[in-house]
């Protein structure tokens, strides 16, 4: 391996997607070349190509660091912390970044989202390569096709690089992955570089919020929106708001909040944020099951939309009135009680209720979905009286946020394998008593066996179906308001509640 014709092929690369220009290459080169502690470059001809991932050429590299000593150790965790060094080489200072990014939106929104999300693939801030790798698949459901993702693009933590994590001084720089001190950070062991990350500022309601995209996007363009301070996820009036003005000024985007409780919201409560992107989820496409009033908002149409959870939706032209009601109906489930059903608001002064809102601009009115959540325990459902429950637990166990809310399921990168022992266990090749891995879904096994034995069937394909029934299960478990007589009485006496005011 020549490591000069592995870091002209990088510059190839860095010119063909743009990120600079011809002009910049021996700049740029020589970055590299003090990265990797090289005091010349020998110039060599190469063949012409169009890398199709930075990796291609940057894996080589980081080879040659790891032999030389440049990479203290070759594991995913350092590779990552140097190539992203390497990449930053590439990448134009943030206020130049969000010069060209609002002269793109002048054009229109969509243009500066579409250079923008480019540019962060191009530059390896979003990973595409490992991205390509997850595992998607639509199922079938009784509330439509659900979209079905082993997510095997996060590196799985190394055990020795946890321990030695434990071993660092402790920091409070940046204070979370979100804030916005992250930018341009070199990273450590036990915190992403972000040397590649460039923030576009936004105002929402008068706020100052920063624009990013995920590194690891589960859909096109999955965006994380965030406050500029570092405070507490918090659903209230101000949410809806900034969530409508947010689609306002980029109406070919949802975007949605997790709710700001344990078990029913997302891994990060402790910075305020949303997540956006250009994608239609499942739950967008579900249909109105039945319309209602609430008085006082006639003029908003509201319906109770044909989910496996209990979602309220909401359609208006006027993002004020559109507010107001979210809030209202917010409130009255933050104090709604029906022990009939399992909903208690509050344990003392401990609550239970929140919500999971999206916002859409769709056909030229404002669009709100409200999904009810609710947050308690008990001695039968320890995690979470409305989360997966334990016979589902062998497929996700995990909290069920927005994304999921929507319809998209986020699996652990532990089920490619065992799917796959699974299949041959269903053929008869293998034993799955032999795997200790494989034990939790003993009761699965036997209940798919039963049902195929005899049949000729592609047991690829009926694991990806039966997975996707296990997704319904859990978003049925999830649902506060049951598909039953019982929970249809109780959705309609929550309604009635919020026009009794």
């Amino acid at each position: 391996m020549n490591i000069y014709k592995e870091i002209k092929r990088l510059i190839n690369y860095g010119i063909d997607k743009k990120l600079i220009t011809k002009e910049d290459k021996i700049f740029v080169r020589n970055k590299i070349l003090d990265i990797l502690n090289l005091d010349e470059f020998i110039d060599i001809d190469i063949k012409d190509e169009c890398l199709t991932y930075p990796e291609d050429a940057l894996d080589n590299i980081l080879d040659f660091a790891y032999e030389n000593g440049v990479l203290k150790e070759n594991s995913t965790i350092y590779r990552d912390l140097l190539d992203t060094k390497i990449m930053a080489s590439f990448l134009s200072k943030p206020s130049i970044v969000i010069k060209e990014f609002y002269e793109n939106y002048n054009i229109s929104p969509k243009h500066a989202t579409d250079k923008y999300y480019n540019m962060s693939i191009a530059s390896n801030y979003i990973r595409k390569k490992r991205i390509d790798k997850n595992k998607n698949w639509k199922a079938n459901s009784s509330f439509g096709k659900l979209d079905i993702t082993i997510n095997l693009s996060k590196p799985e933590k190394d055990p020795k690089i946890i321990a030695k994590g434990k071993n660092l001084k402790p920091s409070s720089y940046p204070k979370c992955v979100l804030c916005r001190e992250n930018e341009g950070y070199k990273g450590r062991i036990n915190h992403p570089a972000r040397q590649t990350l460039r923030l576009i500022p936004i105002n929402l309601c008068g706020e100052e919020w920063f624009m990013q995209y995920s590194p690891y996007v589960y859909y096109n363009e999955h965006s994380i929106i965030f406050k500029g301070t570092h405070e507490p996820m918090n659903i209230n009036i101000s949410t809806f708001k900034k969530l409508l003005d947010f689609v306002s000024k980029f109406p070919h985007y949802f975007v949605g909040s997790n709710a700001d409780l344990p078990i029913v919201g997302g891994s990060i409560l402790s910075h305020d944020h949303f997540q956006a992107g250009r994608y239609e989820f499942p739950m967008e496409k579900a249909p109105i099951e039945r319309n209602i009033t609430i008085k006082g908002f006639e003029d908003i149409d509201i319906g109770i939309v044909k989910w496996p959870m209990s979602v309220i939706r909401l359609r208006s032209e006027n993002r004020k009135k559109l507010s107001k009601l979210s809030y209202h109906i917010l409130k009255t489930w933050k104090s709604y009680n029906n022990e009939k059903v399992n909903i208690i608001s509050h344990t003392n002064k401990t609550p239970h209720n929140t919500i999971t809102p999206i916002a859409r601009f769709k056909n030229n009115k404002y669009e709100m979905d409200l999904v009810l959540r609710n947050n308690r325990t008990n001695k039968l459902h320890p995690l979470g009286i409305f989360h997966p429950h334990s016979n589902l637990h062998h497929i996700k166990k995990e909290n069920i946020g927005l994304i999921e809310v929507m319809g998209m399921a986020i699996l652990p990168p532990r089920l490619k394998n065992e799917l796959a022992i699974m299949k041959e266990c269903l053929l008869g090749e293998k034993d799955i008593n032999n795997y200790k891995s494989m034990l939790p879904h003993l009761d699965w096994f036997n209940y798919l066996k039963n049902k195929y034995t005899g049949l000729n069937v592609d047991y690829n394909e009926i694991l990806r179906e039966e997975i996707g029934i296990i997704y319904e299960n859990i978003l049925l478990d999830c649902g506060v308001f049951k598909q039953d007589t019982a929970g249809f009485k109780a959705f309609e006496g929550f309604i009635n509640k919020c026009s009794n005011y």
